[in-house]
């Protein structure tokens, strides 16, 4: 019944991505610059078949080793994993054509998808997911949307449509790929549904590293209910760190542009000492920032914790990271700036994707 035959095939990718400075303001009217990396990411495939199916991926695993596998994954996880993100971005892109007077061809597909980004460690997995499916619909279909509006969309899809509680950050990155830093000041994003995106060369970029602890899997949203709640009610403590957050962001910028890199790790490091003031930092999450620093390398979360992001110096002290992450069990790697040719040159083997 799902066989397809001399029919189209797409296929496209979005990849890990790591908020460098500013975040978490995105989600609070700040700034942050972030850079996507090929060394993990998703690769989505739309097949045209006789009606719309989402295949399960690894996510959607119905199969556990015991009870307390099931509980965890479902609080982790909940209970529809990937499917969901392709259900609910299918189901913004068609609600964006039909308000844009985009009359789509009369095609259905199978949508099928391969992710290897560690799973909520803070490396923009589902984002990812969403980001890969928009593309895909997006060449499947033959339509156009710009590239600025299309982050809304996936953040939609998440937001609205899921509940999940995030920001624009992570699907504008993963839908321009490189370095991008993003301003989102309030008047502009309430009359504009986005952000200003400016695209920095990422050769501009310092010696970079992102470790993770796969072990430390939790859903990102909890990070913020509670400073969510604090910015909403005005808190003047909360308010006071977004717009701190958002000036570490436009000062990496500049330096970045009037290259001053060696400015960059210590708004690095700024940014996580402001974050472990307002946010309750888990003890495992900072023991990964300290251990990093300790090396002399400067270091912060990649997202919400799981993971972090800094800088080093030199091959040196980049070894004694690596040793001193991996004997509190992280898994360190120097990571490749994705670029559109990342995502246009003939695919690799998924099992052959970059990981170290």
């Amino acid at each position: 019944m799902w066989e397809t035959k001399d029919m189209a095939m797409i296929k496209t990718r979005s990849f890990a991505r790591a908020g460098f400075l500013g975040n978490p303001s995105d989600g609070y009217f700040g700034k942050t610059l972030s850079f996507a990396f090929s060394n993990f990411g998703v690769e989505l495939t739309l097949s045209e078949s006789s009606r719309l199916r989402f295949v399960p991926g690894e996510v959607d695993d119905a199969t556990f080793d015991s009870p307390e596998q099931l509980v965890r994954d479902l609080r982790l996880y909940g209970y529809y994993g990937g499917i969901r993100l392709l259900k609910a971005v299918t189901k913004r892109f068609y609600e964006y054509c039909c308000k844009n007077g985009v009359t789509l061809p009369k095609r259905n597909f199978t949508a099928e998808y391969k992710i290897n980004i560690p799973r909520l460690v803070g490396l923009s997995g589902s984002s990812a997911i969403c980001s890969a499916m928009l593309k895909a619909l997006m060449k499947f279909y033959e339509v156009e949307i710009p590239l600025e509006v299309a982050p809304t969309i996936c953040l939609e899809a998440e937001k609205e449509e899921l509940r999940i509680n995030c920001g624009f950050q992570d699907r504008v990155i993963q839908m321009y790929n490189g370095v991008v830093f993003m301003d989102f000041e309030k008047s502009f994003v309430e009359a504009n549904n986005r952000g200003r995106y400016e695209r920095i060369d990422p050769a501009l970029m310092p010696k970079l590293y992102v470790s993770y602890d796969a072990a430390r899997a939790e859903e990102s949203g909890e990070a913020h209910k509670e400073v969510k709640r604090l910015f909403e009610a005005k808190n003047s403590d909360v308010l006071a760190a977004m717009t701190e957050f958002a000036d570490i962001a436009q000062q990496g910028r500049d330096a970045l542009l009037a290259g001053r890199p060696e400015k960059i790790p210590a708004l690095v490091d700024a940014n996580f000492n402001l974050r472990d003031r307002i946010f309750n930092v888990a003890e495992e999450n900072r023991r990964m920032v300290m251990t990093a620093r300790k090396s002399g390398a400067s270091a912060k979360f990649a997202g919400s914790g799981g993971a972090i992001v800094g800088t080093y110096e030199d091959e040196a002290q980049y070894a004694a990271l690596e040793r001193d992450l991996a004997a509190i069990g992280c898994k360190t790697l120097k990571p490749s700036i994705a670029t559109t040719a990342d995502e246009t040159a003939p695919l690799v083997s998924f099992a052959n994707w970059r990981n170290s």
